[in-house]
């Protein structure tokens, strides 16, 4: 294979991987559905993927399905496609104000990206986060609770361990350099759906990828001389479009869905009525909807969040739309790709979906070195390393 056609192949099968992982999210069952249906479109290599656009794919996964279909699965896919346009519409609509996203869907206080902003400077003090964090009742509640954990209490127990009941003392006993890791992660996950039915494990999977793609971010980070505190806290803000996404969809299901239900039933429509109970939301236009507009969505939050010293507006930027010929990625913007790349790895390898060549070709194409795949392959993903004295 000549250098060009492989660099192709590496990029077509960092594009497939990337969208068996979003499938993942949404079902061990359904990302193994995904690669049988993938591989029924015959690709030829020469030919980019063709894409899966929101609408086509439940028609033609249906069809697939139902070579054999009744009329009642082909009116139950057309009553599908008919919700979803709405669904589709209405999503879009609402994204275009972004700050009824960030407030009323995710539910980001503005007082986050101000203590967010001050933990990444050389000049922070807890001093300085104090007023901030007791504006903000549940991120204070959550240091405080931290804090008291037996785990920590025992490492404190050499001079004393009383109960801590104050955020302004959580504060001081965990530490500027625990709180740069321990704040962004509360965070992430304040702004985590409650629910993700009937997606039951997606909640805790957004959780886990947030979490992997911080800590990989910050380990790679280490390694290249970048700013390790920036790659972590930005590792956990990639994802906010995911949340924002995933939020916005069931929601809007639910809402638009209500509403069709209740004018079939008032206009008498018993086989529209019928089809409408049967549907769910569906795994398909949410994985679509995610690896299509996510890292999109995440740069527009990140954007409004105005941090003063955290440099994300380029390397978000970047994400979304590449790099000019002749420009070059950022090193944080570099560092991200591979912290995505790894955090998805991580999660396709739990679930067996991925074949050690293709790692391997996922792995050149975004350039990791020996000695960042040496040291991810030896870090523990689950768990900060913190310690409070």
């Amino acid at each position: 294979m000549d250098v060009m056609t492989e660099l192709v192949a590496q990029q077509r099968t960092a594009k497939i991987l990337s969208q068996r992982a979003h499938d993942l999210l949404l079902g061990h069952s359904f990302a193994h559905q995904q690669i049988g249906f993938i591989h029924t479109l015959d690709i030829d290599y020469g030919e980019p993927m063709k894409q899966r656009t929101l609408l086509q794919v439940e028609v033609a996964a249906q069809n697939k399905r139902q070579q054999s279909s009744t009329a009642h699965h082909k009116y139950r896919a057309q009553a599908s496609e008919q919700l979803h346009k709405t669904i589709e519409t209405a999503i879009y609509k609402q994204l275009e104000d972004i700050d009824g996203v960030i407030h009323s869907t995710i539910g980001i206080e503005d007082g986050i990206a101000n203590i967010l902003d001050i933990l990444a400077v050389k000049s922070a003090s807890v001093g300085r986060l104090e007023p901030l964090v007791n504006d903000i009742s549940w991120l204070g509640r959550e240091l405080v609770t931290l804090v008291n954990l037996p785990y920590y209490r025992n490492q404190r127990s050499k001079n004393t361990s009383v109960k801590v009941d104050k955020p302004s003392l959580a504060l001081r006993y965990i530490g500027l350099d625990n709180l740069q890791l321990v704040i962004p992660t509360f965070a992430a996950r304040h702004w985590m759906p409650h629910s993700t039915e009937p997606f039951s494990l997606l909640k805790r999977r957004l959780r886990d990828s947030a979490m992997a793609n911080a800590i990989a971010a910050q380990k790679i980070a280490q390694i290249n001389n970048v700013n390790d505190v920036h790659a972590f806290t930005l590792g956990m803000l990639l994802d906010v479009g995911r949340i924002a996404l995933v939020r916005l969809y069931l929601k809007t299901f639910e809402q638009i869905w209500q509403r069709k239900v209740q004018l079939a039933r008032n206009e008498n429509q018993k086989d529209l009525h019928t089809a409408l109970l049967e549907l769910q939301p569906d795994p398909l236009f949410l994985t679509t909807l995610l690896s299509n507009k996510s890292i999109e969505v995440s740069a527009k939050v990140i954007d409004k969040m105005a941090f003063k010293y955290l440099p994300f507006k380029g390397v978000m930027q970047q994400l979304v739309n590449g790099v000019d010929k002749g420009d070059t990625l950022l090193p944080l913007t570099e560092v991200m790709l591979k912290a995505r790349c790894y955090s998805q790895y991580l999660n396709l390898k739990e679930h067996q979906l991925i074949e050690p060549d293709e790692a391997l070709s996922w792995f050149s194409h975004f350039k990791f070195t020996k000695t960042e795949l040496k040291t991810l392959q030896s870090s523990n993903f689950t768990n900060l390393a913190i310690q409070i004295d």
